[in-house]
């Protein structure tokens, strides 16, 4: 393969300045002999759009490369390939399809592509999202998966209720800044997950800055076309290229190493809190993984989930402040099955369907990984009259699916009633990949799911929300990461007395 030149001994013994250039040009073309595709199947790859560049395959326009998507599956079919460099990528757009493919099929799926911007040069091959099927993949996922399912995640749940007490007492202090408070929300329930932090956390607190600057690096590794070195891997071990990549990953690594020593520290002085740190540093014999392993897993924690959940939040927020119709339909349940004179709390779930289904159009509306993320086939995977051979990169694209006229028609327009059956009951038989597909469903989305639920839960419960003026850009939260800047200007006007609320949630979550 050709990953697997030593281009460090190659250039120590030719002179740089002569043979460097042809030795780049050659090695491009061995790089493309090394890519090209094979298969015997003798059965065609879906459709390919037209006009994709010899070299760099198929563009994708920012910030949405998502909206280009959905006009090529509208017009070549609910499943097409694409070029992005050298390599091909199979895009799932339709609803019907992902089911197929994505989910039917998901163990012939459940790979990652190589990624060696983000997942080698800038993660160090240490995050689990990133890392190859196999017994590293399955032992990550087994200890994660012991804190994340849902019967562990109902004990995390007086951790939400008491950091969504301060959401809503934070949006009585200072409205204007309800980004700032929904990404504390985030911060402070991982952090405490993921390291036993008990105190609170704030968007200013300087580890959760640096989380938010190591997503910003990964959502731009991930962009489609960023770095030549995903078509190229010989450009991996060129000593001068991807300098900032390899910075990134001694920066996220010091952070990682940082934090779990001090749980660490903690352990030994008999002062640290249950934590899924502490959990993979006393169980290391059963999952057998390195301290850095450890400190990526732990990490994933924190990364993965505060931004998207903080997304998720602000996603759900903006549609109640951009439909009035739907959030007033939601707060017409919450007052006859709760009432206003006692706040609402997770035992309240399954008598509100309407707001389980304004969660779910929201998240459907404006999806979060509106591109969604890559699997790879591991075995050849047949779907109609084309087959996806086994090394193929495929995505199931949330923007197309979401669209689908079949599933979801009139995509474009919000209607949570698409979620609710004739009995008036949330519908068991429709479904929206907002975690991912198969085996590589998202591990935190019981996690993720509670905390939007109770954000969106107490927030209703407590405000009317109304736009003050139009968001500039209503997709502002599909870009991997919650803006600095305010992206919304949001009314919250109080449903019951501003004093007795704030009595009411200085109280709340209280065991």
């Amino acid at each position: 393969m050709a990953s697997s030149i030593d281009l460090t001994n190659i250039l120590s013994s030719v002179d740089r300045s002569v043979a460097v250039p042809g030795l780049v040009v050659a090695l491009i073309v061995a790089g493309a002999l090394f890519n090209i595709k094979k298969t015997n199947s003798g059965i065609p790859l879906p459709p390919s759009p037209a006009g994709g560049h010899w070299l760099k395959g198929h563009s994708f326009p920012q910030p949405y490369p998502f909206l280009e998507v959905e006009h090529w599956i509208e017009e070549y079919g609910p499943v097409i390939t694409v070029k992005q460099g050298l390599r091909t990528v199979v895009i799932v757009g339709r609803h019907q399809a992902a089911v197929d493919i994505m989910e039917k099929q998901g163990s012939s799926s459940v790979d990652r592509p190589r990624t060696i911007a983000a997942g080698e040069m800038l993660s160090g091959d240490h995050r689990l999202v990133f890392a190859r099927a196999g017994d590293r993949f399955k032992r990550m996922r087994k200890a994660i998966h012991s804190h994340l399912q849902p019967k562990a995640a109902e004990s995390y749940e007086p951790i939400q209720m008491t950091h969504v007490r301060n959401v809503v007492l934070n949006i009585l202090d200072s409205p204007q800044d309800f980004q700032s408070h929904a990404k504390t929300f985030a911060a402070s329930v991982v952090l405490q997950v993921a390291y036993g932090k008990m105190s609170p956390t704030s968007a200013s607190d300087p580890d959760v800055q640096a989380v938010h600057r190591s997503l910003d690096r990964i959502r731009i590794a991930l962009q489609p076309n960023a770095y030549l070195v995903d078509s190229y891997p010989f450009l991996k071990y060129l000593p001068w290229y991807g300098t900032a990549l390899k910075k990134g990953y001694d920066v996220d690594s010091a952070l990682y190493m940082r934090q779990l020593a001090t749980v660490r520290e903690h352990i030994k002085s008999n002062d640290a809190g249950p934590s899924f740190s502490r959990f993979l540093l006393e169980t290391t014999d059963e999952y057998k993984m390195n301290e850095k392993e450890m400190a990526y897993l732990a990490g994933s924690f924190f990364t993965a989930g505060s931004d998207t959940t903080s997304l998720a939040v602000c996603t759900v927020l903006m549609c109640a402040a951009l439909f009035p119709a739907a959030q007033a339909a939601v707060q017409e349940e919450l007052d006859s099955v709760i009432g206003r004179d006692k706040p609402p709390t997770f035992a309240d779930e399954r008598s509100l369907p309407h707001l389980r289904a304004f969660i779910s159009e929201s998240l459907r509306w404006r999806p979060i990984i509106g591109m969604g993320l890559p699997h790879s086939t591991t075995e050849d995977v047949f779907w109609g009259k084309y087959c996806i051979p086994a090394g193929t990169t495929v995505i199931g694209n949330h923007w197309a699916i979401s669209r689908d006229p079949d599933v979801f028609p009139n995509g474009e327009q919000f209607d949570l009633q698409r979620w609710i059956n004739s009995k008036g009951q949330l519908r068991d038989d429709l479904k929206f990949f907002t975690f991912g597909f198969g085996r590589r469903v998202c591990p935190g989305q019981h996690v993720a799911n509670r905390s939007v639920f109770i954000n969106a839960l107490m927030v209703l419960w407590s405000f009317r929300l109304s736009m003050r003026t139009p968001p500039a850009d209503d997709m502002v939260y599909m870009r991997g990461i919650t803006p600095e800047k305010q992206a919304c200007d949001i009314k919250f006007d109080p449903r019951i007395n501003e004093r007795d609320l704030r009595v009411i949630m200085e109280n709340y979550g209280d065991a």
